[in-house]
C-alpha cells in the first residue's frame, strides 16, 4: 500500500461530512495562500496610494495568465496520485510527482521566461497612464520571472493532496504567508514606515512600494514550495515511496498529464484571460477609480471562492481515491457533501458582501483623498452587490468541477468554460459597455454574474448525468484481471 494510507482507508467508516472536512480544511487553508498574498499586497500598497491597488491587480493577473494554463496540467497530478493511492500502487504515485516537477520546470523555461520578456510591450499596448503602466510592469515582471516557485509549489501541492496528506501543504502555506507579510512591511514602506498607524520604518531600506510587494510575494512563494519539495526529495516519505529512484523524466507519465490535463489547462487559462480582459479592458476603460473599485471587489471574491476551490481540490482527491478503489457510489456521495459544504460557506460570504459592501471597499482607500475614496466606495458598493448575487452558484460550479476532475472527466467543463467565458464575460460584457454605457463598470459585472450562474448549472448537470462513471484512467493490475 501507499505509505501512510492503510488498507481500510477506502472503507468509508467515518461520517461523509467528517471525511470531506478532514481532507478539505488543510486544502482550504492552502488554496487561500496565494490569494491571501495578493490580498495583503493590495491592502498594504493601498496605504501608499489608491492607484497602487489597480497596479497590483493588473500586473498580477497578466503575469499569472500563462501560468494559469500550466496550473491546469499540474492539477492532474492530484487525480493520478489519488487514483494510484486508491489502487495501492506506490510506484505510480512517485512517478506522477516527478512528472509534475519536470513539467513545471520545462514550462518556466519555455513559456514563462519568454512571456516576461514580452510584458513591457504588452503593458504599453494597453494604453494606461504612464504612472499606472510603470507600476503594473514592476509587479508583473517580478512575478513572471519568479513563477518557477509557483510552478514547483503547485506540482508538489497536488502530489500531497493526491497522497491524502494536505497538512504538509497547509504548514508550508502558513510559513509562506508569514514571510510575505514581514517582507511586505520591510520592502513596501522601507525607512518611511507607516506613520498613520504609528509604525516605525526599517533603517537603510528604501521604500519600494509596488516593486517591494512583488519581491515579497515571490519570496513567500519560494518558502511555500520549499517544505513539500524537501519532504518529497529527502524525508521518510521519499524513502518509503522510493522517490529518488524515479527521478528520470518518463514520457508515459508526461503524456498522460498532458492528455488528461489539456482541457483543464484550457479551462483555467481561458477563464483567467477572460477575467483579465474583463478587468483591464472592459472595466479599465471607465477610468482608474473603476479599476481600483473593481480590484478591491475581486480581492474579496478571491477570499470567498478560494476556500471553495480548496473543497474542489479535496473532492478531486476523494473522488479519485474511491474510483481507484472501485467505489463510484461513495465517490458521488463525497462529491455531494463537498458541494453542500462549499455552498453554505460561499452563500454566507455573499451575504456579508451585500450587507457590509461599503466598509469592505473602504478598507482599500482609507489613505486616499476623501473625494477619491468616496467615489471608489460608491462604485465598489455596486460591484459588491453583483458579486454577492452569484456566490452560491459559484460554489456549485467550483465543487462539481473538482468532482469531475477526480473522475477524469475534464473535456466538457473545459469546453463549457471556453464557450461561456468568451461568449458571456467578454462578448456580453463588451456589448453592455457599448450598448449601455450608462451602466459604466457595472455592465461587465452583470455579464460576469451571468457567466458564473450558467457555468455552475452546466457542470452540475454533467456530474449528475453520471458519464464520469464510465471513465477508466488506470490499467487493471494483473491480479484484478
Amino acid at each position: 500500500m501507499i505509505a501512510g494510507v492503510q488498507p481500510e482507508s477506502t472503507q468509508p467508516s467515518r461520517h461523509p461530512a467528517r471525511e470531506v472536512w478532514t481532507q478539505a480544511w488543510p486544502t482550504v487553508l492552502t488554496m487561500v495562500s496565494y490569494t491571501l498574498m495578493q490580498f495583503v499586497d493590495s491592502l498594504m500598497v493601498s496605504k501608499v496610494g489608491a492607484l497602487q491597488v489597480a497596479a497590483v491587480g493588473n500586473g498580477g493577473i497578466w503575469a499569472f495568465a500563462p501560468q494559469s494554463f500550466l496550473f491546469g496540467f499540474l492539477s492532474i497530478v492530484n487525480t493520478f496520485v489519488a487514483q494510484n493511492v486508491g489502487a495501492g500502487r506506490r510506484e505510480g504515485a512517485a512517478r506522477y510527482g516527478w512528472a509534475g516537477l519536470w513539467l513545471g520546470v520545462a514550462s518556466w523555461l519555455l513559456i514563462m521566461l519568454p512571456w516576461a520578456l514580452m510584458l513591457p510591450w504588452f503593458f504599453a499596448w494597453m494604453g494606461h497612464s504612464p504612472q499606472l503602466q510603470r507600476m503594473e510592469l514592476q509587479y508583473g515582471l517580478v512575478l513572471a520571472y519568479g513563477s518557477i516557485a509557483g510552478l514547483v509549489g503547485k506540482s508538489m501541492s497536488n502530489f500531497f493532496f493526491g497522497l491524502q496528506r494536505p497538512r504538509v501543504i497547509t504548514i508550508a502555506a502558513i510559513l509562506g504567508n508569514v514571510t510575505n507579510v514581514l517582507l511586505n512591511y520591510v520592502l513596501i514602506y522601507g525607512s518611511d514606515g507607516l506613520p498613520s498607524w504609528g509604525l516605525p520604518g526599517v533603517p537603510f531600506v528604501p521604500p519600494l512600494g509596488v516593486l517591494g510587494a512583488a519581491i515579497a510575494t515571490v519570496c513567500g512563494t519560494m518558502v511555500e514550495a520549499a517544505l513539500p519539495l524537501g519532504l518529497f526529495l529527502f524525508g521518510q516519505l521519499s524513502r518509503e515511496l522510493r522517490v529518488r529512484e524515479s527521478w528520470r523524466p518518463r514520457v508515459h507519465e508526461l503524456i498522460e498529464l498532458v492528455r488528461l490535463g489539456w482541457p483543464v489547462s484550457i479551462q483555467f487559462g481561458n477563464e483567467i484571460i477572460c477575467w483579465a480582459i474583463f478587468m483591464t479592458v472592459l472595466v479599465g476603460q471607465f477610468g482608474e477609480m473603476h479599476l481600483t473599485a473593481g480590484w478591491a471587489t475581486l480581492r474579496y471574491m478571491h477570499l470567498s471562492f478560494m476556500p471553495a476551490v480548496g473543497f474542489s481540490v479535496a473532492t478531486t482527491a476523494l473522488v479519485g481515491k474511491y474510483i481507484g478503489a472501485g467505489k463510484p457510489d461513495v465517490a458521488a456521495n463525497r462529491a455531494h457533501w463537498a458541494v453542500g459544504m462549499a455552498t453554505v460557506y460561499m452563500s454566507a460570504c455573499g451575504l456579508c458582501m451585500a450587507l457590509f459592501r461599503g466598509p469592505l471597499i473602504g478598507v482599500f482607500v482609507s489613505e486616499a483623498d476623501p473625494a477619491v475614496a468616496s467615489e471608489v466606495i460608491a462604485i465598489g458598493s455596486r460591484l459588491m452587490v453583483c458579486a454577492a448575487i452569484f456566490q452560491t452558484f459559484d460554489a456549485v460550479g467550483i465543487a462539481y468541477t473538482g468532482a469531475l476532475r477526480g473522475a477524469g472527466d475534464t473535456l466538457v467543463p473545459g469546453i463549457a468554460t471556453i464557450v461561456l467565458s468568451w461568449g458571456v464575460i467578454v462578448g456580453l460584457g463588451a456589448w453592455l459597455v457599448s450598448a449601455h454605457p450608462a451602466l459604466s463598470s457595472t455592465g461587465p459585472w452583470i455579464a460576469a454574474s451571468a457567466y458564473i450562474i450558467l457555468y455552475g448549472a452546466v457542470v452540475a448537470w454533467r456530474f449528475e448525468r453520471g458519464a464520469w462513471r464510465k471513465i477508466r484512467l488506470l490499467e487493471p493490475t494483473p491480479a484484478a484481471v
